[in-house]
Order: C-alpha cells, then structure tokens, then sequence
C-alpha cells in the first residue's frame, strides 16, 4: 500500500422487500461507487430485506442465509468486476438454531477474506436482535485489503470504545460501521435530534481518541413490520482521524457518499495527539470486570 490515500464509498439505500432485488440494487450502487473512483464499498445492515427485527416471529429465521451462499457469491462477482473491496452485511445461518448478524469482506479481486460477526447485540423496542442473533464469538477483526486496512464493526457496536480501541490496535485505517437505525415515530419530536446527535457523536469520538476513519452507512426509509414502524433516518457520514465531518448523506434519500482518506492526516493527528503512546495499560486491568466495587 504505497500510496498515502485511499477513496471509500458508503452506500445508503432503501431496502426492498426480497433479496434478489436488494442484491441487484448493491451491485449497480457497487458499480456506480467504482465508476467515481471508491475502492473500498460498504453497504448497510442487513441489506438484503427489510429490518426484520421489529417483530420476534420464528418463521423470519428462514431469511437467513449461509456463508458461503448466494449473498456472499454476489459480492465477490461485483468485487472482482469493478476491482473494489467489498463490505456486506448479511443474517447468517451458522446451522440450525444458531444465527449471527455478520459483516463479510471481499478483496478488490473477489477473493474472501472473512467476516466479522457483530458482538453487541441490542433488544430495545421494534430493535428486538437477541431473538435472532447469537452474539458474535470472532473478536475484533481487521482485514488487510488490497487499498487500506479495514475494520468491521455492526451496528449496536458503534456505541462501544472498547470495540473500536481493540479493532484501532490491530491496525485498522477505517472502522465500517454497516447500519439500521431509525425513529419510533412517536417519539422522533421529542427525543428525534437527541438520538440521532447522540449516534454521531458517539462515533466521532471514537474517530478522535483512535486517530482514525470512520464511516458509518445507514438503510433510509420508512419500513412498517409492526404498528407505526421504524423511520430509518440516513445520514451515512465519514469522520476524519481528528472528528471532523468529511461528508454526510441526506435524511431520506439513496447516496452514494465517496471520500478520499489521507494517511498522512491519520499520521499528523496521532503525531499531535498522541493517545496510543500515553495510554496507560499497566491500570486498566478492571476495564474486564462488569463493575468494578472496590467495597467487596
């Protein structure tokens, strides 16, 4: 990798209902973002139908698919065709009763170079995951691609520090973050901009305290599973190594978000603000217990 930049590009779009469809709809947004000059593509959570987690129902674990299957296939042809690396986000069946939520990453020739399963599983209202996914058991991963190394974080895990230190360590030059997130109607005016400012924010600050790029895509639209359903709200952004909003999508409609990354950004920041070199790893030990009483 010796060039000091590398182009990435996020798709956001609204998911139909069948497969076949949003794999059709991945492939001309992979091919588009290649024709701009990305590299590296990432599409949202779970693309391939619609966000099935709003509702708990047995029969929905039929969607899922295997690894390798017809998904994964799809990507690795639309990798090799525009020679661009891959990232998809698929439901994956593991075998029978055990289901993942779980990122797969294609090289620019169409080889797989694995997946990461989505360690941090949410159940909040019409978010009801833990009924479907089993949490993920292949740590933090990071990818070493053709263009750039890449980490692979889901979703739920974009409010974790610990999950984009661990990744940041191994080396990652961007954290994808595929996914779904929206509105209860309800709710939106009221809490709508604390939630939302909260999602952003959460993530750039992980950009700063890493020195790294983020790139966070989202699903838009409003999809109706149960009662008012969920409002997905878009806004796909990239933050530089310093937190800086390179670029954010609209609120409701598919993008196609391209930014070019510098490593010598990445290099000054961390130069500057060097939080690697003055971590103090020898006292955070209690960081592994779930709370830490010192009264015991």
């Amino acid at each position: 990798m010796a060039n000091d930049t590398f182009t990435i590009a996020l798709v956001q779009m609204k998911c139909a209902t069948d497969a076949p469809t949003n794999r059709e709809r991945a492939v001309a947004a992979i091919r588009e973002a290649a024709k701009q000059g990305a590299q590296i593509v990432c599409l949202p959570e779970l693309f391939t139908g619609p966000y099935f987690c709003q509702k708990e129902d047995a029969a929905l674990f039929d969607l899922a698919e295997p690894i390798p299957g017809p998904s994964t296939d799809c990507l690795a042809a639309a990798a090799k065709a525009n020679g661009v690396v891959v990232i998809g986000s698929l439901f994956e069946r593991r075998m029978a009763g055990v289901y993942h939520n779980t990122a797969t990453v294609h090289d620019a020739d169409g080889s797989f170079l694995g997946i990461y399963r989505k360690m941090h599983i949410p159940d909040d209202p019409l978010f009801l995951e833990k009924f479907y996914f089993t949490p993920g058991d292949t740590g933090w991963k990071v990818f070493d691609t053709k263009y750039a190394k890449v980490g692979t974080l889901v979703c739920w895990d974009q409010w974790y520090p610990e999950a984009a230190r661990l990744t940041a360590l191994q080396g990652a030059e961007v954290i994808f973050y595929p996914t779904a997130i929206g509105w209860h109607p309800k709710e939106k005016a009221e809490y709508g901009e604390a939630q939302h400012s909260a999602w952003e924010t959460s993530m750039r600050g992980h950009a700063i305290a890493n020195g790294i790029y983020v790139g966070a895509v989202n699903r838009i639209g409003h999809e109706y599973l149960v009662g008012d359903g969920l409002e997905f709200w878009g806004q796909s952004f990239v933050s530089d190594p310093f937190g800086r909003m390179l670029k954010r999508a609209t609120v409701d409609k598919e993008e196609i978000v391209l930014v070019k990354c510098d490593r010598k950004v990445m290099e000054d920041v961390r130069r500057n603000w060097p939080f690697f070199r003055d971590r103090r790893i020898d006292f955070y030990g209690n960081i592994t217990q779930r709370v830490v009483d010192n009264s015991i």
